[in-house]
């Protein structure tokens, strides 16, 4: 028996891939299948079934296309109702692969259809549980995102994800290793740890959730401090509920080279959003005006669907060469599938035609500091909550990136003001989206606060984020 954990760091996913006595199972599958088609063939195992723990709402998995390529049927818990053929399967209903079986837990809150998937070993001891988002490391999956489909309160549904855990998982063995559907960073949660794999053991003791006195103060704890979802994630459910577009047709219209003349007429009457994925050094020095930069080197997918929002939005391409194919695999994970093409030769092929270019206004933390010294400015920190209650530039204003839609209108055109994050991924977004609607009296701080920090810019107390989190 193997069990490997594939592990996607930009959306803080994790996908697994199971094989005994030459079959095999997969478990949340990513988009893009080949990957999964060549390690299959290279074990040379037959694929039996492919496993879904809930419909997804951050990503859009790859079991339709794998489905279709491979001939293995898709399996949910039950309740689910996909627009597609899938099995439902029965609480506790066992599936067998090779020597080992893998054993359905109903297990809803998150989701209604939402499930854990126990493996057991050729032995018949139980070995393994794939949470989905039921049960993550330091944490348990959001009750709030299935309100409207379930007709229910996050409160409501907060008290079923109680029951699931504490009557299914916690009586589990505690040698049993938990392998979630999501790690840190993923908005399916709110205080996850940065590992990937536990024992349950550990997790009973160290999981808040898993050690509160009764359900109603697990209800307060895991409603408590809940962001609001990203907007396109309602989308993303729809797509992995009805089915979507195969990824090879995706891919291949996404990668339509553009020479900069066809990318400026499409542009010009598409409706296309121009996308920029260069680093924010780059993107800072020059742009084609009015492209939003998000940065493929950081949490590109999920800013991509936060900032975006709607999947069928067009969207050019501009990357640095031989990064196409990537940009257009990651945007498609998150359902965005209607990419036009790209620039070829990137943006030197845009300012080597002579086409007009735009840049930010960006300066060092250095001349930061000598720029505001004695003087009243105004200055917004995009980065989290936490992290500016954490520590923040004296009398900066908190403007979380993601709710930049909201508080973009309420920022004075005329006054100047300086404008960062914690080292320069995110206010470099901030800042092309300022540009492209209008907003041009700003200046961009190179580094962030890391390089603020290194100065004697006054700033607030220190305060561990982990006493702001919890």
């Amino acid at each position: 028996m193997k069990i490997e954990q594939i592990y996607t760091g930009c959306l803080a996913q994790g996908a697994y891939y199971i094989v005994s006595e030459g079959e095999a199972a997969i478990i949340d599958p990513l988009r893009e299948t080949q990957p999964y088609i060549e390690r299959l063939e290279k074990d040379n195992v037959k694929l039996k079934y492919i496993f879904e723990t809930h419909f997804h709402a951050d990503f859009v998995s790859g079991h339709v296309d794998l489905s279709k390529k491979t001939n293995a049927p898709i399996v949910y818990g039950p309740t689910a109702n996909p627009e597609f053929n899938a099995i439902i399967a029965e609480d506790n209903q066992i599936f067998e692969v090779g020597k080992i079986k893998i054993k359905v837990l109903h297990t809803p809150g998150h989701t209604m259809e939402s499930s854990s998937f126990l493996l057991i070993d050729e032995n018949g001891k139980e070995k393994a549980l794939f949470s989905g988002d039921t049960l993550f490391l330091g944490d348990v999956g959001r009750p709030d995102l299935a309100q409207k489909a379930a007709n229910m309160t996050q409160e409501e549904l907060a008290g079923l994800l109680y029951e699931s855990l504490y009557k299914k998982i916690l009586p589990l063995d505690n040698e049993i290793i938990v392998y979630p559907a999501h790690g840190a960073g993923s908005a399916c949660g709110k205080n996850m740890q940065k590992e990937t794999v536990d024992m349950l053991g550990n997790q009973k003791k160290t999981n808040y959730a898993l050690n509160q006195k009764d359900k109603e103060s697990f209800i307060k704890a895991v409603t408590d401090g809940l962001l609001p979802p990203p907007a396109y994630f309602g989308m993303n459910v729809a797509m992995n509920k009805k089915g979507y577009e195969s990824f090879d047709e995706v891919l291949s219209k996404g990668l339509h080279a553009l020479s900069p003349e066809e990318f400026e007429e499409m542009a010009e009457h598409s409706g296309a959003l121009i996308l920029d994925v260069r680093n924010n050094e780059n993107f800072a020095k020059g742009f084609v005006p009015q492209s939003i930069n998000i940065g493929l080197d950081g949490d590109f997918a999920p800013w991509v669907g936060a900032l975006i929002v709607d999947v069928k939005q067009p969207i050019l391409l501009i990357t640095d060469e031989n990064n196409e194919e990537e940009t257009v695999t990651r945007l498609s994970r998150v359902g965005f599938d209607n990419v036009l093409g790209f620039l070829k030769g990137s943006f030197e092929a845009w300012k080597n035609s002579g086409k007009e270019i735009d840049k930010v206004h960006r300066i060092s933390a250095t001349d930061f500091e000598k720029e505001i010294e004695n003087k009243e400015v105004k200055i917004i920190d995009v980065r989290k909550e936490s992290e500016y209650e954490a520590e923040h530039v004296d009398k900066a204003y908190n403007k979380p990136l993601a709710y930049i839609n909201e508080w973009i209108n309420h920022i004075e055109p005329t006054n100047h003001f300086y404008l960062h994050c914690a080292g320069g991924y995110r206010s470099m977004m901030a800042a092309s989206i300022l540009l492209a609607r209008g907003y041009r009296n700003f200046t961009e701080i190179e580094g962030g606060f890391n390089a603020i920090a290194q100065t004697d810019v006054p700033k607030s107390d220190f305060v561990c984020q982990s006493k702001v989190l919890n």
